[in-house]
């Protein structure tokens, strides 16, 4: 089965969470167990380290380690870890001040200091310097601590705690501690007595621990299930909202498909995809504007076509029904309105080989100067006939330098002058102009009234368009020579704009490279 868009992100969003949430819950977890034996193991440390203060009382108390060698059940009530133990870890514990100050002896302790009989114990032999001989030290118990001693001491710190004296030799605790383990100092009187050495937790200890993290684990995975359906459905939102624009896209491709170019999509955002709706928009009215231009060029081609043809026409008609006499005023006209129409199709088909880039161009070296030079003395003789003044100002240099088709400059030039001649009042006057800027030539041709509406500058270069809406072509061509010229233009790779001239008129303003410049 083919998935659609939606489905798509649908599940990838889904994958992206799921994998999210499975990957957070492994560190959290991972990183749970190690931050709580971190914890476990500084609140065993700050036990130890408050409990070392009692200890030291009662060494300085007793004198000695003996009250405490190979009694570690001692040593713990000692530092007062079991109550603390249990309290801190929420067993719970009686009121520290009721602890006894001296335990009582438990299971595993050393026997009381009694004789056989119930009596005294004597006294311990001495040594060669009077010093009491030191009892053999118990071995440590492989086997763990029975489970009333566990649940007493849920830290397990009793068998993870060893007892040295000054001298480094064990007294109380694990004898299997590492050296590298953490020792907090026992000290009387600023003077060192003891350490007291703390092996790190290496796993979890207990049912009590077990039961904490199962706990913290359900926890996790209920909360990962909630934000799992959150993220679910949020991704089912966010799937939707992104497939609105891009079924508004299709919709409105398959209306552009099926000719309706007045269709237009909302734009909503102003991020990409309101972007591509701009675009789309732009694309659609773009078509609509061609569409439009295209059935208006149509409608100005056939007008154009049919008045030389009706002329025709009718002179023919009346030569045929006698009306007119057959004679060279009658050949002179058939004979210009058929020119008319050759310069017509001529024009049409001079434009459309100008639009497909058919159009013939060889670039060669030339001089812009003397090209205008030979263009205003060519068209000087119908200019004067139609009573219209035609001059070239001073040039700014001998030589003004550029790569172009001569021939197809000459022909922008020769339309541009023949514009002016037929929308120019008599008397008048045309002037061409020549000014050199960065890299480009600005040529200038101005005429005398009458000038051009501003609304109407913006389209003089297209197509069959006249300022004058009537066509009438008694005023004027057919509107191709402007279409025409802009092309030549852009094949030069210049530009070329219309605007109001200082003599009244209309101003065309051509930009062409220099040779240098385009050369580099």
């Amino acid at each position: 089965m083919r998935l659609r868009l939606i489905h798509r992100l649908f599940l990838a969003f889904a994958a992206l969470s799921v994998a999210a949430l499975v990957a957070f819950a492994l560190l959290q977890q991972d990183g749970f167990r190690r931050g709580f034996l971190d914890y476990l193991d500084g609140l065993s440390v700050e036990l130890v380290s408050e409990g070392s203060a009692r200890l030291a009382a009662r060494y300085a108390k007793e004198g000695n380690w003996e009250f405490v060698r190979g009694r570690p059940r001692v040593l713990m009530d000692t530092l007062g870890i079991n109550s603390d133990a249990r309290s801190r870890a929420g067993i719970g514990a009686e009121p520290r001040d009721a602890r006894p100050l001296r335990p009582r002896p438990e299971p595993g302790d050393w026997p009381p200091p009694r004789g056989p009989q119930g009596g005294a114990r004597p006294p311990r032999s001495s040594d060669a310097q009077g010093r009491p001989s030191r009892p053999p030290f118990p071995p440590f118990p492989a086997e763990r601590p029975p489970p009333e001693s566990r649940a007493q001491d849920p830290l397990d710190i009793g068998g993870r705690l060893v007892l040295l004296d000054a001298l480094g030799v064990a007294v109380a605790g694990n004898p299997n501690v590492p050296d590298t383990a953490r020792e907090i100092e026992v000290r009387d009187r600023g003077q060192l007595i003891g350490r007291l050495r703390l092996a790190p937790l290496p796993h979890w200890r207990g049912k009590l621990d077990e039961a904490f993290a199962r706990s913290q684990w359900r926890r996790a995975l209920l909360g990962g299930a909630a934000i799992l359906v959150c993220a679910l459905l949020l991704a089912w939102l966010l799937s939707r909202w992104l497939q609105r624009p891009i079924r508004a896209l299709a919709s409105g491709a398959q209306a552009l498909a099926a000719g309706n170019y007045a269709m237009r999509i909302k734009i909503v955002s102003g991020d990409e995809l309101g972007e591509l709706a701009t675009d789309f928009n732009r694309l659609a009215a773009a078509l609509e504007s061609n569409r439009t231009a295209r059935r208006q060029w149509g409608a100005d081609i056939a007008h154009e076509l049919r008045t030389p043809l009706a002329i025709l026409h009718g002179e023919i008609q009346a030569l045929q029904d006698g009306v007119r006499s057959f004679g060279p005023d009658t050949l002179a006209s058939l004979q210009a309105e058929t020119m008319r129409l050759t310069s017509l199709v001529e024009d049409l088909y001079q434009l459309a080989l100008s639009d497909a880039g058919a159009l013939e161009y060889r670039s060669v070296d030339i001089d812009l100067g003397e090209l205008l030079q030979d263009t205003v003395r060519l068209h000087q003789p119908t200019m004067q006939d139609a009573g219209l003044e035609l001059s070239l100002t001073k040039l700014p240099a001998v030589q003004l330098p550029m790569r172009g088709d001569e021939r197809r400059l000459q022909q922008l030039f020769g339309n541009l002058i023949a514009n002016s001649r037929r929308y120019t009042d008599c008397p008048g006057r045309v002037q061409v102009s020549v000014q050199r800027s960065a890299g480009h030539w600005l040529i200038y041709l101005d005429d005398s009234p009458p000038g051009v509406p501003k609304a109407a500058l913006d389209h003089l270069f297209e197509r069959l368009y006249r300022a004058d809406g009537s066509r009438n072509r008694a005023s004027g061509g057919a509107g191709l020579g402007l279409a025409i010229a802009r092309n030549i233009v852009d094949a030069h790779g210049g530009s070329i704009a219309a605007m109001p001239s200082p003599l009244g008129g209309l101003r065309i303003l051509i930009e062409l490279p220099i040779a240098a410049e385009r050369n580099a």
